[in-house]
Protein backbone atom coordinates (compact mmCIF):
# COMPACT_ATOMS: atom_id res chain seq x y z
CA UNK A 1 0.00 0.00 0.00
CA UNK A 2 2.53 2.03 -0.55
CA UNK A 3 5.31 3.45 -3.30
CA UNK A 4 8.79 4.53 -2.54
CA UNK A 5 12.53 4.82 -3.69
CA UNK A 6 16.20 4.21 -2.00
CA UNK A 7 18.80 6.31 -3.51
CA UNK A 8 22.58 6.99 -3.00
CA UNK A 9 24.68 10.10 -4.08
CA UNK A 10 28.11 9.06 -4.49
CA UNK A 11 29.35 12.79 -5.02
CA UNK A 12 27.49 13.85 -1.93
CA UNK A 13 27.74 10.18 -0.03
CA UNK A 14 24.88 10.45 0.75
CA UNK A 15 21.60 7.57 1.33
CA UNK A 16 18.41 8.28 1.35
CA UNK A 17 14.83 7.26 1.27
CA UNK A 18 11.25 8.49 0.25
CA UNK A 19 7.87 7.08 0.80
CA UNK A 20 4.59 8.28 -0.35
CA UNK A 21 0.68 5.80 0.66
CA UNK A 22 -2.23 5.66 1.72
CA UNK A 23 -1.52 4.79 5.29
CA UNK A 24 -1.15 7.48 8.34
CA UNK A 25 2.54 8.23 8.86
CA UNK A 26 4.43 5.93 6.37
CA UNK A 27 7.72 7.31 7.21
CA UNK A 28 7.44 5.96 10.66
CA UNK A 29 7.39 2.90 9.06
CA UNK A 30 8.79 2.71 5.89
CA UNK A 31 12.28 4.79 6.01
CA UNK A 32 15.63 3.91 7.40
CA UNK A 33 19.07 5.10 6.38
CA UNK A 34 22.30 5.51 7.52
CA UNK A 35 24.96 7.09 6.29
CA UNK A 36 28.13 5.38 5.23
CA UNK A 37 25.82 2.21 5.34
CA UNK A 38 23.14 2.70 3.06
CA UNK A 39 19.23 2.58 3.06
CA UNK A 40 16.22 0.43 3.23
CA UNK A 41 12.58 0.83 2.81
CA UNK A 42 10.49 -2.18 4.22
CA UNK A 43 6.48 -1.72 3.03
CA UNK A 44 3.35 -3.90 2.02
CA UNK A 45 2.41 -6.19 5.73
CA UNK A 46 5.99 -4.20 6.70
CA UNK A 47 8.23 -6.14 8.99
CA UNK A 48 9.72 -3.20 11.02
CA UNK A 49 12.92 -4.87 12.24
CA UNK A 50 14.06 -5.37 7.76
CA UNK A 51 14.71 -1.44 8.72
CA UNK A 52 17.37 -1.53 11.57
CA UNK A 53 18.67 -5.14 11.25
CA UNK A 54 19.01 -4.47 7.39
CA UNK A 55 21.30 -1.30 8.17
CA UNK A 56 23.49 -3.59 10.43
CA UNK A 57 23.77 -5.94 7.80
CA UNK A 58 24.79 -3.46 5.07
CA UNK A 59 28.13 -2.92 6.99
CA UNK A 60 29.01 -6.07 5.57
CA UNK A 61 27.02 -7.40 2.94
CA UNK A 62 25.67 -6.14 -0.59
CA UNK A 63 22.08 -4.88 -0.99
CA UNK A 64 21.21 -8.26 -2.27
CA UNK A 65 22.76 -10.55 0.07
CA UNK A 66 20.64 -8.21 2.66
CA UNK A 67 17.30 -8.96 1.27
CA UNK A 68 18.30 -12.62 0.73
CA UNK A 69 19.15 -13.02 4.84
CA UNK A 70 15.91 -10.84 5.64
CA UNK A 71 13.65 -13.00 3.62
CA UNK A 72 15.02 -15.91 4.48
CA UNK A 73 14.45 -15.89 8.29
CA UNK A 74 10.70 -14.38 7.52
CA UNK A 75 8.11 -16.39 7.79
CA UNK A 76 5.65 -14.24 6.12
CA UNK A 77 8.36 -12.74 3.60
CA UNK A 78 5.47 -13.48 0.64
CA UNK A 79 3.89 -10.37 2.37
CA UNK A 80 6.68 -8.49 2.45
CA UNK A 81 8.07 -6.26 0.26
CA UNK A 82 11.73 -4.22 0.43
CA UNK A 83 14.35 -2.08 -1.07
CA UNK A 84 17.66 -1.76 -0.60
CA UNK A 85 20.73 0.35 -1.73
CA UNK A 86 24.07 -0.48 -0.19
CA UNK A 87 27.13 1.42 0.86
CA UNK A 88 28.47 1.31 -2.44
CA UNK A 89 24.99 2.13 -4.33
CA UNK A 90 24.37 -1.07 -5.31
CA UNK A 91 20.86 -1.40 -5.46
CA UNK A 92 17.93 -4.42 -4.99
CA UNK A 93 14.39 -4.86 -4.33
CA UNK A 94 12.08 -7.76 -3.00
CA UNK A 95 8.00 -8.41 -3.66
CA UNK A 96 6.38 -11.10 -2.45
CA UNK A 97 4.34 -13.57 -4.33
CA UNK A 98 1.50 -12.46 -1.81
CA UNK A 99 1.63 -8.44 -2.17
CA UNK A 100 -1.54 -7.26 -3.53
CA UNK A 101 -1.67 -5.85 -7.04
CA UNK A 102 -0.35 -4.19 -8.42
CA UNK A 103 3.24 -4.69 -7.15
CA UNK A 104 6.61 -4.39 -8.40
CA UNK A 105 10.09 -2.66 -8.93
CA UNK A 106 12.18 -0.96 -10.62
CA UNK A 107 15.88 -0.83 -9.64
CA UNK A 108 18.57 1.49 -11.42
CA UNK A 109 22.32 2.40 -10.95
CA UNK A 110 22.46 3.80 -7.50
CA UNK A 111 18.51 3.32 -6.66
CA UNK A 112 15.59 0.91 -6.20
CA UNK A 113 11.70 1.83 -6.40
CA UNK A 114 9.14 -0.27 -5.42
CA UNK A 115 5.49 -0.34 -4.70
CA UNK A 116 2.03 -2.20 -4.23
CA UNK A 117 -1.55 -2.07 -4.47
CA UNK A 118 -0.62 0.63 -6.63
CA UNK A 119 -2.55 1.64 -10.25
CA UNK A 120 -0.17 -0.50 -12.19
CA UNK A 121 3.48 -0.78 -13.40
CA UNK A 122 3.92 3.03 -14.66
CA UNK A 123 4.08 4.32 -11.47
CA UNK A 124 7.36 2.39 -10.26
CA UNK A 125 8.37 2.77 -13.93
CA UNK A 126 8.24 6.90 -13.98
CA UNK A 127 9.80 7.11 -10.65
CA UNK A 128 12.99 5.31 -11.64
CA UNK A 129 12.54 7.82 -15.24
CA UNK A 130 12.26 10.54 -13.26
CA UNK A 131 15.12 9.90 -10.93
CA UNK A 132 17.57 8.89 -13.67
CA UNK A 133 17.01 12.14 -16.03
CA UNK A 134 16.85 14.56 -12.43
CA UNK A 135 20.00 16.37 -11.72
CA UNK A 136 21.02 18.73 -8.31
CA UNK A 137 21.62 16.85 -4.87
CA UNK A 138 19.78 13.68 -3.65
CA UNK A 139 16.55 15.25 -2.31
CA UNK A 140 15.72 16.68 -5.32
CA UNK A 141 16.30 13.76 -7.28
CA UNK A 142 13.97 11.72 -4.76
CA UNK A 143 11.37 14.28 -4.58
CA UNK A 144 11.28 13.93 -8.78
CA UNK A 145 10.62 10.69 -8.26
CA UNK A 146 8.10 10.90 -6.21
CA UNK A 147 6.10 13.38 -8.03
CA UNK A 148 6.30 11.00 -11.08
CA UNK A 149 5.15 8.27 -9.20
CA UNK A 150 2.11 10.53 -7.83
CA UNK A 151 1.00 11.39 -11.16
CA UNK A 152 1.45 8.12 -12.71
CA UNK A 153 -0.98 7.06 -10.31
CA UNK A 154 0.54 6.27 -7.13
CA UNK A 155 -1.15 4.44 -4.40
CA UNK A 156 -4.70 2.78 -5.83
CA UNK A 157 -6.28 3.38 -2.62
CA UNK A 158 -5.79 7.51 -2.85
CA UNK A 159 -3.29 9.84 -0.58
CA UNK A 160 -2.30 10.46 3.20
CA UNK A 161 1.14 10.77 4.01
CA UNK A 162 4.69 11.28 2.65
CA UNK A 163 8.25 11.33 3.79
CA UNK A 164 12.40 12.41 3.00
CA UNK A 165 14.80 11.00 5.22
CA UNK A 166 18.58 11.45 3.87
CA UNK A 167 21.68 10.90 5.56
CA UNK A 168 25.53 11.98 5.63
CA UNK A 169 28.07 12.03 7.80
CA UNK A 170 27.92 15.07 9.89
CA UNK A 171 25.17 16.19 7.58
CA UNK A 172 22.63 16.85 10.55
CA UNK A 173 22.06 20.29 12.37
CA UNK A 174 25.44 22.39 13.48
CA UNK A 175 27.02 18.80 11.76
CA UNK A 176 26.23 17.28 15.06
CA UNK A 177 24.37 14.48 13.48
CA UNK A 178 24.17 11.92 10.24
CA UNK A 179 20.72 13.27 9.62
CA UNK A 180 20.87 15.39 6.92
CA UNK A 181 17.26 15.23 6.06
CA UNK A 182 13.60 14.05 7.88
CA UNK A 183 10.70 15.85 6.68
CA UNK A 184 7.40 13.64 7.50
CA UNK A 185 3.77 14.55 6.19
CA UNK A 186 1.74 12.49 8.51
CA UNK A 187 -1.73 12.97 6.96
CA UNK A 188 -2.84 15.35 4.26
CA UNK A 189 -4.78 15.34 1.01
CA UNK A 190 -1.66 15.97 -1.28
CA UNK A 191 1.22 14.55 0.71
CA UNK A 192 4.26 14.47 -2.29
CA UNK A 193 3.34 18.18 -2.72
CA UNK A 194 3.53 19.07 0.83
CA UNK A 195 7.24 17.28 0.89
CA UNK A 196 8.13 19.28 -1.61
CA UNK A 197 7.38 22.51 0.15
CA UNK A 198 8.74 21.13 3.42
CA UNK A 199 11.44 20.44 1.25
CA UNK A 200 12.19 24.59 0.15
CA UNK A 201 12.08 25.97 3.61
CA UNK A 202 14.72 23.06 4.85
CA UNK A 203 16.95 24.48 2.41
CA UNK A 204 16.61 27.43 3.21
CA UNK A 205 17.69 26.48 6.94
CA UNK A 206 19.51 24.39 6.71
CA UNK A 207 22.03 25.09 3.50
CA UNK A 208 24.76 22.83 2.39
CA UNK A 209 27.37 25.14 3.03
CA UNK A 210 28.34 25.35 -1.18
CA UNK A 211 24.59 27.02 -1.51
CA UNK A 212 25.80 29.97 0.88
CA UNK A 213 26.26 33.33 -1.11
CA UNK A 214 27.34 35.67 1.24
CA UNK A 215 28.12 39.74 0.41
CA UNK A 216 30.34 42.34 1.86
CA UNK A 217 28.72 44.81 4.24
CA UNK A 218 29.36 47.91 3.74
CA UNK A 219 28.69 51.27 5.01
CA UNK A 220 25.31 51.75 2.66
CA UNK A 221 24.25 48.40 2.60
CA UNK A 222 24.75 48.35 6.75
CA UNK A 223 22.64 51.52 6.95
CA UNK A 224 19.35 49.82 4.82
CA UNK A 225 20.17 46.43 7.43
CA UNK A 226 19.96 48.64 10.70
CA UNK A 227 17.14 50.38 9.50
CA UNK A 228 15.16 47.10 8.78
CA UNK A 229 16.26 45.43 11.69
CA UNK A 230 14.60 48.40 14.12
CA UNK A 231 11.64 48.12 12.24
CA UNK A 232 11.43 43.97 13.13
CA UNK A 233 11.71 45.23 16.70
CA UNK A 234 15.82 44.93 16.74
CA UNK A 235 16.42 48.15 17.61
CA UNK A 236 20.11 49.46 16.23
CA UNK A 237 21.45 52.87 16.58
CA UNK A 238 24.21 51.62 14.11
CA UNK A 239 24.57 52.96 10.59
CA UNK A 240 27.89 50.86 9.75
CA UNK A 241 28.79 47.27 10.76
CA UNK A 242 30.12 47.51 14.19
CA UNK A 243 29.08 45.31 17.21
CA UNK A 244 25.23 46.78 17.68
CA UNK A 245 24.37 45.92 14.47
CA UNK A 246 26.73 42.33 14.59
CA UNK A 247 24.64 42.05 17.77
CA UNK A 248 21.20 42.84 16.53
CA UNK A 249 21.72 41.36 13.02
CA UNK A 250 22.57 37.98 15.09
CA UNK A 251 19.56 38.20 17.59
CA UNK A 252 17.21 38.85 14.22
CA UNK A 253 19.11 35.60 12.27
CA UNK A 254 18.21 33.39 15.72
CA UNK A 255 14.56 34.86 15.68
CA UNK A 256 14.62 33.56 11.94
CA UNK A 257 16.29 29.98 12.39
CA UNK A 258 18.40 31.48 9.88
CA UNK A 259 21.54 30.79 12.04
CA UNK A 260 22.71 28.07 9.51
CA UNK A 261 23.60 30.99 7.26
CA UNK A 262 25.51 33.03 9.84
CA UNK A 263 28.68 34.91 9.37
CA UNK A 264 31.05 35.77 11.96
CA UNK A 265 32.56 38.57 9.27
CA UNK A 266 31.41 41.58 7.66
CA UNK A 267 29.45 39.35 5.31
CA UNK A 268 26.29 38.56 5.12
CA UNK A 269 24.56 35.36 3.27
CA UNK A 270 22.19 36.91 -0.04
CA UNK A 271 19.22 34.75 0.84
CA UNK A 272 19.22 36.08 4.24
CA UNK A 273 19.87 39.53 3.11
CA UNK A 274 16.76 39.50 0.82
CA UNK A 275 14.74 37.82 3.82
CA UNK A 276 15.46 40.89 5.92
CA UNK A 277 14.87 43.60 3.48
CA UNK A 278 12.21 41.84 1.98
CA UNK A 279 13.26 41.61 -1.31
Amino acid sequence: MTFSIVAWDPAAREWGVAVASKFLAAGAVVSWARAGAGAVATQAFANVTYGPRGLEMLGSMTAQEVIDQLIASDDEAEHRQVGVVDSTGRAASFTGSECFDWAGSKSGEGYSCQGNILTGPDVVDDMGTAFEAASGDLAGRLLAAMVAGDRAGGDRRGRQSAAMLVTREGGGYLGDSDVALDLRVDDHPTPVAEVGRLLEIHRLLFPNPEDLEFVAIGDALAARMATALSAAGFETESSSFDDGLRRALFAWVGNENLEMRWSEEALVDRAVLGILLGE
